[in-house]
């Protein structure tokens, strides 16, 4: 299903500063990322493409349509049809008058230097590029084969309120701060017949960030990732953008094999032919030259909250171990990750006197500093614990200097947001104490680390809410603790984090959480004890070493 015409376009407002921004964020394409998107999709002049319908969403000055109306030409001559029966052969649209105009000029004058007449070329063109807003056609406009081209990026600032709205009514997933081109995607998604194809090139950065969750969604749900091609240093158009783009292949039909490429500043025209020769026909399932390196992979990830970023060859081998593992937070192994208690407060809640209120009020707690060694060296840090062992909070006339301790802090306590919301527990923390954590064996994590670094807590310390944590019926936490230590393990945080200047990387329960393991029981024992002491010594090559036997690879690559 395609978008909606929910009322008529001519009400919404287009008014200068919408064209402004518009013509600001035309990028046009160089011709031969047009011809590369053209040869991936199988768009060729040895098919009727006059029995295809190709859609333009927003064509801009004629970048891709005049490639197209060169490739529609040559296919007229090999199947012997007069240009005419070209005339619904593609549809573009574009919300300005002059580029409706310029490219229709482009058509006409291609289509003339390939020998058609200037009245065929004409109404061919004229036919083709229509004024008008891609989000907000009917369906019978839309309905393509193919989708191909380059959206628009266009500030949400820049739009006007009416017809964003508009464009939220029409697109389910603008959710957020989506860009523009997000509506562009789902549109044309939906517009696919099927087996049909789009093919962008536009900025990648929906594939991990939040604002690209429901497009994700839509993605992994119904169709299927073809190709990602990474392209953020290729000269790839007329000027100079900071957009990080990438060609993205997606099929209407369910998911299949699916290619991840990454490319450098040398890639071009001639390497483009090559590596779409590669795509189309090449094996083996990986390659690597000096401009592009790609890999062929079973399926695309299947999880809609974010995408990976590696190397090809390194997303081949976490596709692979995805495929092959069950996640590390597990019902069946009970392993659960988690994140210690966030008090609102610190500076009250948190303590080394040991005599400040009742004794049993005072929880020995872990922070990130007691980790750093990579063995518990544990400060004498206290939280100042409002909960009883039910999850209550207690009642302070039981406690007479925990009650006197709070009240001497009343005003910081009850300015914290959670006690304006819930003012008769304003003394509460933010978070509650599982009491059943505490005495628990537990690996603790910092948020914050440039490597993975999990440490082991033998169930004496609750932790703070900058560590995580993970604890399991099943594992022993030596020997997971070793998998975690590995490269292997960090390779898929680091594929999936949000990465901190300095490359810094987040260690964040989404985060961990996307870390395959194997089944604790089919761990040998030397590879068991193996992982248990490279852990205790805190040796990671010995830990990747024992990783790498264990989840059956030979290397991890780059």
């Amino acid at each position: 299903m395609a978008s909606l015409a929910l009322f008529s376009t001519d009400d919404l407002s287009l008014p200068e500063s919408l064209q402004e921004a518009v013509e600001h964020g035309e990028v046009f394409t160089r011709a031969w990322v047009v011809e590369l998107i053209l040869d991936l999709l199988g768009y060729t002049p040895d098919r009727d493409l006059c029995g295809l319908r190709l859609v333009e969403p927003a064509c801009g000055g004629g970048a891709f349509l005049t490639v197209v109306a060169s490739r529609i030409s040559a296919s007229c001559r090999v199947h012997r049809r007069p240009l005419t029966d070209a005339i619904d052969a593609v549809r573009a649209f574009d919300l300005l008058d002059r580029n409706v105009e310029q490219s229709r000029t482009l058509i006409t004058r291609t289509l003339r230097e390939e020998g058609w007449d200037t009245g065929g070329a004409a109404r061919v063109a004229t036919a083709w590029v229509r004024q008008g807003d891609y989000l907000l056609q009917a369906d019978t406009d839309l309905q393509a084969d193919y989708v191909v081209g380059n959206p628009p990026y266009i500030r949400l600032e820049d739009v006007p309120d009416d017809r964003m709205a508009a464009y939220r009514r029409a697109c389910s997933t603008m959710g957020g701060r989506a860009d523009i081109y997000i509506g562009f995607y789902e549109v044309a998604l939906r517009s696919l017949n099927r087996g049909g194809q789009l093919g962008f090139i536009c900025a990648d950065r929906w594939m991990r960030n939040q604002y690209g969750r429901r497009l994700r969604r839509l993605v992994t749900e119904r169709f299927s990732m073809d190709l990602a091609l990474v392209m953020h240093d290729v000269d790839a158009f007329d000027d100079q953008v900071s957009a990080y783009p990438a060609i993205t292949l997606i099929s209407n039909k369910p998911q299949a094999a699916a290619v991840a490429a990454d490319t450098n500043r040398s890639f071009r025209a001639p390497q483009a032919r090559d590596f779409a020769d590669w795509y189309l026909f090449g094996k083996p399932s990986a390659t690597a030259t000096p401009s592009y390196q790609a890999a062929r992979m079973p399926h695309w990830f299947p999880e809609e909250d974010s995408w990976p970023a590696a190397s090809p060859a390194r997303l081949a081998v976490l596709e692979q171990l995805t495929e092959r593992f069950r996640p590390l937070e597990d019902s069946e192994t009970g392993t659960r990750v988690g994140i210690g208690i966030a008090t609102g407060a610190d500076k009250v809640f948190l303590t080394k006197a040991r005599d400040l209120v009742e004794e049993e009020r005072l929880l020995p707690m872990a922070t990130v500093r007691d980790t750093t060694s990579g063995t518990i060296d544990w400060d004498g840090t206290h939280l100042v614990n409002p909960w009883s062992a039910d999850g209550d909070l207690v009642d302070l006339d039981a406690y007479p200097r925990l009650a006197s301790y709070f009240e001497k802090h009343g005003e910081v306590l009850r300015r914290r947001y959670v006690a304006v919301r819930q003012p008769r527990r304003w003394y509460k923390t933010i978070d509650k104490v599982d009491h059943r954590l505490t005495h628990r064996p537990k690996l603790l994590l910092p948020d914050m680390k440039s490597r993975i670094h999990p440490v082991l807590d033998q169930g004496r310390l609750y932790p703070h809410h900058n560590l995580y944590f993970i604890v399991s019926d099943v594992w022993d936490m030596r020997v997971l603790g070793g998998l975690l230590l590995s490269r292997v393990a960090e390779a898929f945080v680091e594929a999936y984090a949000v990465k901190m200047r300095g490359g810094t990387l987040r260690f964040q329960a989404q985060y961990l959480r996307k870390i395959r393991v194997p089944d604790p029981a089919e761990v040998g024992e030397s590879d068991r004890a193996a992982l248990a002491e490279a852990f205790d010594n805190r040796d990671v090559e010995a830990a990747t070493e024992a990783a790498l036997r264990v989840y059956g690879l030979v290397e991890l690559p780059d």
